[in-house]
């Protein structure tokens, strides 16, 4: 799978989509859509179930130097607002603040980020680490370790500082139910 089979496969369901391009009109800072979202639809084109099977919400990063929870929570409400009138419930999270929450949260620590790439650099699978964002008439992607794991429906867990052994074989049980095809590797690495 390369980056354009992925994009297409990603881009039948008709939510990213919508909410890619709905990310571009508001023109939210360094704003991607990420992760299970986009994953899922490719696990689920390749499986020949339903586009959006499985699918609990759909991430977004931005990244905006007003750390302040009322300016997220601002974000937050203007996408509900939008979205949710489409049957889409949508996560935002400002990835320039995530470093203020996430110890207490999770009992981790997280360094301060410089842009909603290192967030997606840090997810608990490496199969996840992907983003999209609509740049007008083209999509850009980031997607630092490929598609193959995608591809093979493999889940690879991401040995990086704010990994969770728990929290990797709690994430993969569920996916394991959801799509029992997939191949879960362990997270002792």
């Amino acid at each position: 799978m390369d980056k354009d089979q992925f994009l297409s496969a990603a881009l039948q369901n008709p939510a990213n989509e919508i909410i890619a391009e709905e990310l571009y009109r508001l023109a939210l800072p360094d704003a991607w859509l990420v992760s299970g979202c986009l994953v899922q639809t490719a696990w689920n084109v390749l499986t020949k179930r339903a586009v959006d099977y499985g699918i609990n919400d759909y991430d977004v990063f931005y990244f905006d130097p007003d750390t302040s929870w009322e300016a997220e929570d601002r974000v937050i409400r203007q996408l509900t607002d939008r979205l949710a009138p489409r049957g889409i419930a949508v996560e935002a999270r400002n990835q320039a603040r995530v470093h203020l929450w996430y110890p207490e949260k999770h009992g981790l620590p997280y360094p301060e980020l410089r842009c909603s790439t290192q967030g997606i650099d840090r997810f608990l699978t490496k199969n996840t680490q992907i983003g999209i964002r609509c740049a007008g008439e083209a999509y850009d992607v980031y997607a630092p370790n490929g598609y193959d794991d995608v591809a093979a429906l493999i889940v690879r867990p991401n040995p990086g500082p704010n990994f969770s052994a728990a929290n990797y074989e709690a994430k993969a049980r569920r996916w394991k139910a959801l799509w029992p095809e997939i191949t879960v590797l362990p997270a002792a690495i």
